[in-house]
């Protein structure tokens, strides 16, 4: 755990130039830089994929942690650690973004995000970042739609919206020009795919909790483009970096929605996350507070 971190530089080699008490935030990624896809620059399809804290080497949780200087980021001096630490899931959302090669968003037509949990939510930010001027999500919990409403156009409840009908009626018929599946369910796959337009994007970031049935018949006679996305490339993570530095992140701090100390991180932290999902997006862990 803890592979989402920003923190000061403690120590730097001479030949750096970062110096101590430097803020910085951490691209945790680790790959090897050797196989095929990092020789493509493709690092997020590494072979030997990782991430410091998630697959040992330290992490946020740490009381130090060794980076390769490759993967540290500067940031101004005025930064809140608890916000920059949110560029990692940002990262993730920034590549699917990405992915999905819409070239001007703001013209595009309206974009569904299906999940507002805390990747959905990091998509709806970066989306607004990119100029999208119509972002509707879909979401089953009260209290994150709630917290959708002020940052999206449309927030719908799939228990009781229908949620295709809906964006067909809103769209004036046409459909929604991409949709981002950030929940990993049948019917949130299903919904999703009803709602594209002719030739429209469906891209999936999240992890199904089990295998998924394709609707065959919708992609075929609509001719949707289906793509996944992983990860971040190192390109990605330093244009979401500057995009936060730009101030063009605006807004992202409420995805944090707890603040504990490091040693109240079992109780307040994991098992809440577990017990009282729906009420926590990310909880910020600091040795500080």
């Amino acid at each position: 755990m803890g592979h989402e971190f920003a923190g000061r530089v403690l120590e730097a080699p001479r030949d750096s130039s970062l110096v101590p008490g430097q803020p910085v935030m951490v691209d945790p990624r680790l790959y090897c830089s050797s196989c095929a896809s990092c020789q493509k620059g493709l690092t997020h399809g590494c072979e030997k994929w990782g991430f410091l804290g998630l697959s040992g080497g330290g992490g946020g949780l740490s009381e130090v942690v060794a980076v390769d200087t490759a993967r540290l980021h500067p940031l101004p001096e005025s930064v809140d650690f608890s916000v920059a630490a949110l560029l990692e899931p940002l990262a993730v959302a920034w590549h699917a973004i990405k992915r999905a090669e819409i070239t001007d968003l703001a013209r595009a037509g309206p974009v569904l995000v299906v999940g507002g949990g805390p990747v959905g939510v990091a998509v709806v930010y970066v989306l607004k970042a990119w100029g999208a001027s119509q972002i509707w999500v879909t979401e089953p919990s009260p209290t994150r739609r709630e917290r959708l409403r002020g940052i999206t156009n449309v927030v719908f409840d799939p228990a009781v919206d229908d949620v295709v009908a809906e964006c067909r009626r809103q769209s004036q018929g046409l459909g929604v020009t991409a949709a981002f599946d950030c929940a990993g369910s049948q019917r949130g796959m299903d919904s999703a795919m009803a709602s594209l337009c002719f030739q429209g994007k469906y891209i999936n970031i999240a992890v199904p909790g089990e295998a998924l049935i394709l609707p065959n018949g919708i992609m075929l006679l609509r001719e949707i483009n289906m793509t996944s996305s992983f990860s971040y490339t190192d390109e990605d993570f330093q244009e979401t970096v500057a995009a936060f530095v730009d101030g063009k992140l605006h807004g992202v701090e409420t995805i944090v929605t707890s603040r504990i100390k490091l040693q109240d991180v079992v109780h307040q932290g994991f098992e809440q996350m577990v017990e009282n999902r729906d009420q926590q997006l990310k909880i910020v862990v600091s040795p500080k507070l």
